[in-house]
């Protein structure tokens, strides 16, 4: 199939609702996951973010002013701070509502209800967090569900957002990419992990670092394998831009070894 009309299929079902089973996959646009594919994915997805810990579902990363919840750390912002990154925990709840899920009372609450890192480090062990990281454990095939959801989503609107000449060459990396299961585990991190490139906010000195931009600056590769590993570069070259255009207040380097350590994951079979 020609790209064009993989771009073209792709936003058609950007138009639809969340599911665990799009048009595009009928459509074999992407390759099945299998049900232990998807497993292994949730579990490195769980490892990237919490450390595969029970506690880590429930997190408040020093130095940021919002908790991070699940397998994905899914950004939840409190009612006194809006950051400039995309808030995931509220398509979370409208996911789990369209599933027919009904999370603890907690979760459901319109903003974090701790206001502080010290708020949420006392609340740590009360009975409703305990219930929260209870729920989360037992649910990580229905967040490892909405991450690849979110992250299948994603294409149309980078290909939407692209500089039009860029287009066929994002949509054709994509594909590359997507033709392995380790492959699809990097899209689908990535978008989790960076999002996908289209927020102004999530720019420094005009240079994003979302999944936009990786595939953009992918080089070219064959597919499979080869564009599995050439993905992990480019996501690293991405990260490493990112860390050097962030303010110095913020002190980014830190993260530089653990996140081209997490796009190393991308490179290697599940």
């Amino acid at each position: 199939m020609k790209t064009l009309s993989f771009a073209l299929i792709l936003a058609v079902t950007a138009c639809a609702p969340f599911s665990s089973s799009s048009s595009a996959q009928g459509a074999g646009e992407f390759p099945t996951l299998s049900e232990s594919q998807k497993q292994a994915i949730g579990k490195k997805i769980w490892q990237n973010e919490c450390g595969g810990t029970v506690d880590g579902l429930t997190t408040w990363n020093v130095g940021e002013e919002f908790p991070s919840l699940g397998i994905g750390h899914f950004i939840w912002y409190t009612a006194s701070h809006k950051g400039p990154f995309t808030e995931s925990w509220p398509q979370f709840m409208s996911y789990c509502k369209q599933r027919g899920v009904t999370p603890p009372a907690v979760a459901l609450s319109p903003h974090a209800p701790w206001n502080s890192a010290t708020e949420f480090k006392n609340d740590f062990r009360s009975p409703r967090m305990n219930e929260l990281r209870k729920w989360l454990s037992s649910t990580v095939t229905l967040q490892t569900d909405f991450i690849i959801t979110r992250s299948r989503a994603a294409l149309p609107k980078i290909l939407a957002g692209a500089p039009a000449g860029d287009r066929d060459r994002i949509a054709a990396n994509y594909q590359k990419v997507a033709t392995t299961a380790h492959g699809q585990y990097a899209l689908i991190d990535y978008v989790n992990f960076k999002g996908d490139g289209l927020n102004p906010g999530e720019r420094y000195n005009g240079k994003g670092w979302g999944l936009l931009q990786v595939l953009g600056g992918m080089k070219d590769v064959p597919s499979g394998s080869a564009a599995a590993t050439e993905f992990a570069a480019s996501a690293t070259r991405a990260l490493n831009r990112r860390i050097e255009n962030s303010p110095p207040a913020r002190g980014e380097a830190r993260w530089r070894e653990g996140w081209a350590n997490r796009c190393q994951t991308y490179a290697r079979p599940l």
